[in-house]
This record gives structure tokens, C-alpha cells and sequence, in this order.
């Protein structure tokens, strides 16, 4: 059995035990479950902003602990100053050492879009999402069918979140629906962990221009986000090579950085 199976087989299990503990009506107790929402869509199209989703994350399976004891606060604040358009928090707990209460703090200390990074597979974890502060939820079209995809997306634009479908083959994008707000191309083979950007490259054109348009995975040089911009990108998902440093935010700002001055160099070279 793969990674992402046993992932699933798991996440079926901890549902049903969440849904015991903690019943819907007091989820939509939230002071966060009514709130308005914050668009990634339009976040990542701005233009003082670097299109950048910049991850929380401590821990994967394939790489063990990558950073366990960081500040939630630190990082967080940490990005948002740095100039990345969004947030993404890992909220699973036995595969990625992420918990809820990481995206709860991140929620409280910005005001920006927050991806809620996780394997949904049910309604409640919908519901979960928006009462912890989320404004996006990602649905992987890997270990979903077409219907159920739907079934989950409809739920959350019900809530007023947006989505971000995340696919890994041409074939997968058959299962995009109206309620998909984002696509995000997965660059990580899921079963091997293998990563190549040009996966997301060739899939850019059989993606309907509706959609705003994500490349994630493996992406740790400015000179590949210039690249994947040139394509038409516009997010760009990066957790590990940020979270692999001492001070992740710090590694993001200098990474924003220097994609600056290649665009700007670009940009004058084109002028001259």
C-alpha cells in the first residue's frame, strides 16, 4: 500500500472519532464560522504580491521531522511580511505533526488567505475547516472520484470558501467542476516522491483558463518561479525548502527577494 492510501485508510478512521468528540452544532459555535472569508483567487493576482503560498509545515512522511518545535506566530507573521500572497497550514497530525490549533494561531495573527492543508474526505472536515479559520480547502483529485469532489466542493463554497483542486495528470483534470476555484499541480509523484517541475509546465494548457493556476512541490530556486511565471502561473505552493531553515520566514524573504530583482533585471533588460 502506498503512502497516500495509508494516509486515507487513516484519515477515515480519525473522521469518525473527531465526528464523537466534537458534534457539527458546536463547530458552528465558532466565532471564525460566519466570518468573511479571504479570497486566494484574488490574493494571488494581485501585483504587490509575490504569488507565493508559503507553508507551515514540521514534518512528512518522506523526510521525517523537518522542523518540529518552530513558532506557528514567527513563521507566519514571518511570510506575510516577507510578501507571500497566502498562508498553508498542515493540520494532520499522525503523518505531518500538524494539529488544528496550528491554524487557529496563524488565523489570529494574519490577515490573509490560509490554505487549510490536509486530506478531506468527508463534509465534516469542511465544516471543521471553516471553524478554525480557513478560507480554502484543498481537495486532491488523486484519492477522490469526480462525484465526490463535487459533493465536497459544493459544501464548501456552501460555507463561502474557496477550493483548490490539486491534480497530478492530465486524466485527473476531467474531475474539475464548477465549484473548483484553483488548480494546483502537484510536481511530487505521490507514490514515489520523486519530483519534476516540468509535470506542472506540461499540464499548464490542458488547464481551463478559468482557474487560477498553482504549481506545487519541489520548487526551492527563483529561477524556476520565474519560469513557471513566464508559463502564466501565478501560485506557487512552497513549504519544505522554507521550513528546512532555522527561520523559514527569513528564507522566504530572501527567496521573494531575489525573484524581484530577476524580474526587475528581466524587465530592464527587455526595456533596453
Amino acid at each position: 500500500m502506498d503512502i497516500l492510501n495509508k494516509i486515507i485508510d487513516y484519515k477515515r478512521t480519525e473522521v469518525a472519532q473527531r465526528k464523537a468528540l466534537v458534534p457539527i452544532k458546536k463547530l458552528e459555535q465558532s466565532i471564525y464560522f460566519r466570518a468573511p472569508c479571504i479570497s486566494m483567487k484574488r490574493y494571488l493576482q494581485r501585483p504587490d504580491k509575490s504569488g507565493i503560498i508559503a507553508e507551515f509545515k514540521r514534518k512528512s512522511p518522506s523526510k521525517g521531522d523537518i522542523n518540529p518545535y518552530v513558532s506557528v506566530e514567527k513563521v507566519t507573521i514571518g511570510y506575510m511580511q516577507a510578501g507571500a500572497s497566502a498562508l498553508s497550514v498542515l493540520t494532520d497530525t499522525h503523518f505531518f505533526n500538524g494539529k488544528n490549533e496550528d491554524l487557529l494561531e496563524a488565523r489570529k495573527y494574519n490577515f490573509c488567505p490560509i490554505l487549510r492543508k490536509d486530506f478531506v474526505i468527508d463534509e465534516y472536515q469542511i465544516i471543521e475547516a471553516r471553524s478554525i479559520g480557513a478560507d480554502v480547502v484543498l481537495l486532491i483529485a488523486e484519492c477522490l472520484d469526480r462525484g465526490r469532489i463535487k459533493d465536497l466542493a459544493k459544501q464548501a463554497k456552501m460555507l463561502g470558501m474557496e477550493v483548490l483542486l490539486e491534480v497530478h495528470s492530465a486524466d485527473q483534470l476531467g474531475k474539475v467542476n464548477e465549484y473548483i476555484d484553483l488548480v494546483g499541480v502537484n510536481n511530487r509523484n505521490l507514490n514515489d516522491f520523486s519530483v519534476d517541475i516540468q509535470t506542472s509546465i506540461n499540464l499548464f494548457a490542458e488547464i481551463p483558463n478559468d482557474f487560477v493556476k498553482i504549481s506545487e512541490s519541489g520548487i526551492n530556486d527563483p529561477n524556476v518561479i520565474v519560469k513557471l511565471k513566464e508559463v502564466g502561473f501565478q501560485g506557487f505552493l512552497i513549504g519544505e525548502y522554507f521550513m528546512k531553515a532555522d527561520e523559514p520566514h527569513k528564507r522566504c524573504a530572501n527567496f521573494i527577494t531575489r525573484i524581484q530583482e530577476m524580474e526587475e533585471t528581466l524587465k530592464n533588460g527587455i526595456a533596453g
